[in-house]
């Protein structure tokens, strides 16, 4: 009995000696490799210096109506990922994507991820940037929190609301953070292990949207860098309170047009998440609904039918 005791100690000492090799082995090959990519990951845009961190804000188009896009959890490259998008919009309109901290060319910080936290720092950007409102938001997912709260305190920088499949207060209330799985994906990430699954980075923008080929190379070397960052992280345990302060306020007097998804990726299915959007709807005093048959990241899918819309949008609200 002792033997075979002895025997299973054995193996199981020699399985965690193998592991930790492999881990190993697979953590250097990602440092080498992201080393390698260093020449790749340069900034499309303008870097700003926002409470002693850089923060990257892309900007393109030379209208004199500024869209802002904000981008939603998790996304490992905004300024690549709503191209599809607002490629079809610059030719009359002045486009801005803010990568907040933690995301695309922006530093990965350890400061406070709370709605006053995170919106300061982007109007402290775009106060940098020299960009002036007021402003056309179009936030994807949790970002239509940020995109309310920032109409409700101050109502004279935000033009309207172009809603992504935009989060609202209402989808956090009965929210279960799966805090595990956003840590494991984290410590993963950190080690390379997404590197042995290459689908992983085949991001909806590289999938439907129209980025050229070294676009979707710059999406991937952007990915191994600001997947589930610390920063990500810190925003995802703070969103339930974000949510919940948004909801104190009024919901923001602004023109809201709000595109909705089918449900697929958002974690609510398609019937909770319409009804969810579509009360929302009720209770902003000038809104409009339309629905899409496509999953989440709508802007990489139906890029067409949601520019023409909202040029009519914004003609309409401009003036």
């Amino acid at each position: 009995m002792k033997k075979i005791t002895k025997i299973m100690v054995g193996l199981i000492f020699a399985l965690v000696i193998i592991i930790c090799l492999l881990i190993a082995l697979i953590y250097i090959n990602h440092k080498i490799n992201l080393s390698k990519e260093d020449k790749k990951f340069i900034p499309m845009g303008q870097m700003v210096n926002v409470n002693g961190h850089s923060m990257h804000i892309y900007t393109e188009g030379k209208g004199k109506v500024p869209l802002v896009f904000m981008s939603g959890g998790g996304t490992s490259s905004p300024a690549l990922d709503f191209k599809s998008l607002y490629s079809l919009l610059s030719d009359n309109y002045k486009i801005i994507v803010i990568e907040k901290f933690g995301y695309g060319f922006s530093n990965i910080v350890d400061t406070p991820r709370d709605i006053d936290s995170i919106l300061n720092d982007t109007r402290q950007a775009l106060s940098l940037a020299n960009i002036k409102g007021p402003y056309i938001l179009f936030p994807h997912s949790v970002s239509g929190l940020e995109a309310l709260y920032w109409a409700q305190l101050y109502p004279k920088e935000v033009k309207g609301i172009v809603g992504l499949d935009m989060a609202v207060p209402k989808a956090y209330e009965n929210y279960k953070i799966n805090t595990p799985l956003i840590k494991i994906s984290s410590v993963a990430s950190k080690i390379g292990i997404t590197r042995l699954i290459p689908s992983l980075s085949e991001s909806a923008a590289i999938k439907y949207g129209t980025l050229t080929d070294d676009e979707k190379d710059l999406y991937k070397t952007v990915f191994y860098r600001r997947t589930a960052t610390s920063t990500m992280l810190n925003e995802v345990l703070e969103v339930k309170n974000n949510a919940k302060k948004v909801s104190k306020n009024a919901m923001p007097n602004v023109p809201v047009l709000m595109f909705v998804s089918n449900g697929i990726g958002t974690g609510w299915d398609e019937n909770d998440w319409k009804k969810i959007q579509k009360t929302t709807a009720k209770e902003l005093k000038n809104s409009e609904i339309i629905y899409l048959n496509c999953s989440h990241y709508i802007h990489d899918i139906e890029y067409k039918k949601i520019a023409k819309i909202s040029i009519n949008f914004i003609e309409r609200i401009k003036r």
